[in-house]
């Protein structure tokens, strides 16, 4: 009994020590990403401290909300102790007896008050959603600091998704990336309230999920020689022989484990399986579903490969059992009701010069080749409806003709989108210019390589709007969400992903989560400073950002035309001269005359970033 005692009381010594010998900490100010859509803040603080104990209403000890809470606690260095009723020093997060509608199922309300933190939502999943605020209200080391106390701001916010579909891809064909940095994709997703995950699992340069009854799909599908150390699209030819060590693949049971990791995280799981096009992969390991006379020897790419003229036969009925049978083994796999089948880039060439596609067009007396793809697409969408799953695929399914039931991904701007919503098809918003993370984010000059051609910087996304212009009320119900992207073709590390992703998918999940109405662009400059802080501390590898300033001009209130000067990287000084040559630092707006070439710098810890930048006034910048 001594002994018991003895050990007690050291037990207890021991935890009152680490609590005390922990940091404390006031946090002056939240960042939240992405802004909640209605807060407060409010007089006084709570302090959340060792003794701070933790309530959980309406909702089951093994509910995946509730051991994600209590794992995610665990690494705050501080375990708080999970109580049967609420009270003082506590934190709640609580079922709804009565749905609030306003919220839906993933919005929440947040109080922080000096007794403690009341978190309350109609679901799990607006608790969950609820917590990542939470996180993000606390240090941003949090993970890696042991603190004793955390003084947080009195607030109260409600908030909601301003988007039902808050999506990110990720393309694991053109490389592969393994179990457990799919799972860190997945954490990055559930930290900023993503619930979409398309998961880009087969194209020309690589099939990445086991299928049992074509087996070479993964034996030669899955596999490529090794060029990884050569800039994409300089490769050199694939020697005779060459042992293909470049790939990989998710086996069945991997691809359950990943889609019950994102259930624990409410993200919905939407594999695309390509559909007729960007199959070189599949007519490499199954040459005899190529179109006949086609004596094209295809193999897994390793390298650009454009026109991507590989294509399914459409006229050749083993081809279609081939698409069922697929389906038939992925399907059980994802719970999710969607199956995105691609669509794009699908270069009929082939199929013209195919008498079996040409009879297969007579015989369903079809007008051209986009009718014929729309067929095969129609076909597929018929197979999985019967086993209730719908069907996703990029705008050129609108070519042919398309189902009313089809959802449409518009990525060649927003025409598709447009189109798609005013025929009553619902429509996911990813248009390239603003949700393709593989493009440069700042000048390629000063950036490892990536996609040429377009410039996406964190500026433009967090300027995307999701609502296209011109669609009435009716057709705007359409408008699912958005989504951004990340193709790999120059990304073949998980640390490179990270990098193109990151801080540009917080501006996304903000653009998709938070009212249209939301805080000028210097405040959200602000908050993803702190968040890539955060971010870091979380280990991952977050981009710089672009260095290049824009100038905007408008005439004062006297006619004179003031030129103010706006940066992307927080904690940025600008020098500028208007032909002078004397740099100043800038301050604030300055008078300019039309076609003036405003100079500028840009200073970041002291050290000029990328170059000087020219900014001509003329009309374009004129507000």
């Amino acid at each position: 009994m001594r002994k018991q005692l003895y050990f007690a009381c050291l037990l207890m010594i021991l935890t009152a020590l680490t609590v005390s010998c922990g940091k404390k900490i006031a946090v002056d100010q939240y960042a939240i990403i992405p802004e909640p859509a209605q807060m407060e803040m409010g007089e006084g603080s709570f302090t959340l401290s060792g003794s701070t104990v933790c309530y959980i209403g309406n909702v089951g000890q093994n509910d995946h909300v509730v051991k994600y809470i209590s794992r995610t606690m665990r690494q705050w260095h501080f375990n708080p102790v999970f109580v049967g009723k609420p009270g003082t020093n506590c934190m709640q997060f609580i079922i709804n007896d009565t749905p609030d509608m306003e919220l839906g199922d993933e919005g929440y309300e947040m109080v922080v008050g000096s007794d403690g933190i009341v978190v309350t939502a109609n679901s799990e999943r607006g608790l969950f959603y609820g917590f990542q605020t939470l996180v993000q209200m606390l240090p941003e080391d949090i993970n890696n600091v042991r603190y004793s106390k955390i003084v947080l701001p009195a607030c109260k916010m409600r908030d909601m998704p301003r988007f039902g579909w808050r999506g990110s891809l990720l393309d694991v064909s053109r490389h592969f990336f393994g179990v457990s940095q799919v799972k860190k994709h997945l954490d990055l997703m559930a930290a900023y309230k993503m619930n979409k995950f398309h998961w880009h699992l087969t194209d020309d340069h690589g099939w990445r999920i086991e299928i049992a009854k074509y087996p070479l799909l993964n034996d030669i599908g899955s596999w490529r020689v090794d060029r990884d150390n050569q800039p994409w699209g300089e490769a050199d030819p694939a020697g005779e022989n060459e042992p293909r060590t470049n790939g990989g693949y998710y086996t069945k049971e991997e691809i359950k484990e990943i889609v019950e990791y994102a259930a624990d995280r409410y993200i919905d799981v939407i594999p695309e399986i390509e559909i007729p096009g960007h199959c070189c992969a599949v007519l490499e390991a199954y040459p005899q579903l190529a179109c006949a006379d086609d004596d094209t020897t295809y193999t897994v790419q390793f390298g650009p490969y454009w026109p991507p003229r590989a294509i399914l036969c459409a006229g050749n009925d083993s081809v279609m059992s081939f698409l069922k049978n697929v389906m038939d083994e992925i399907i059980p796999l994802f719970p999710y009701n969607y199956i995105h089948v691609g669509g794009d880039e699908a270069v009929k060439h082939n199929w013209e010069r195919c008498p079996r596609c040409k009879a297969k067009m007579k015989a369903l007396k079809l007008k051209n080749f986009e009718q014929l793809q729309s067929w095969m697409i129609v076909e597929i969408e018929k197979y999985v409806k019967r086993q209730d799953k719908n069907i996703i695929g990029w705008d050129e399914i609108l070519d042919g003709g398309v189902s009313p039931e089809a959802t449409v991904m518009s990525w060649q701007g927003t025409k598709g989108g447009l189109v798609a919503a005013r025929r009553g098809n619902d429509v996911i918003m990813t248009p390239t210019e603003y949700c393709y993370l593989n493009f440069y984010q700042a000048n390629p000059e000063f950036q490892p390589p990536a996609m040429p051609e377009t410039l996406v910087t964190l500026e433009k996304v967090y300027g995307f709007d999701p609502m296209p212009k011109g669609l009435n009320a009716e057709q705007q119900k359409h408008i699912l969400g958005g989504q951004a992207n990340l193709w790999t073709e120059y990304i073949n590390t998980s640390e490179m992903a990270e990098y193109m992703l990151l801080p540009r998918l917080c501006a996304m999940a903000e653009v998709l989560w938070s009212p249209r109405e939301k805080k000028p662009w210097e405040n959200f400059r602000t908050r993803v400073a702190r968040n890539i802080i955060r971010l870091k501390n979380n280990d991952y590898h977050v981009g710089v950002g672009s260095f290049k300033p824009w100038m905007s001009v408008e005439k004062s209130i006297d006619g004179k035309l003031m030129a103010t000067l706006h940066w992307e990287v927080e904690g940025t000084h600008l020098y500028y001269h208007t032909g002078d040559g004397d740099f100043k630092p800038y301050t604030e707006a300055f008078a300019v005359e039309k076609n003036t070439v405003v100079t500028v710098m840009a200073f970041y810890n002291g050290i000029l970033k990328e170059k000087a930048y020219e900014l001509k006034v003329d009309t374009d910048t004129l507000k």
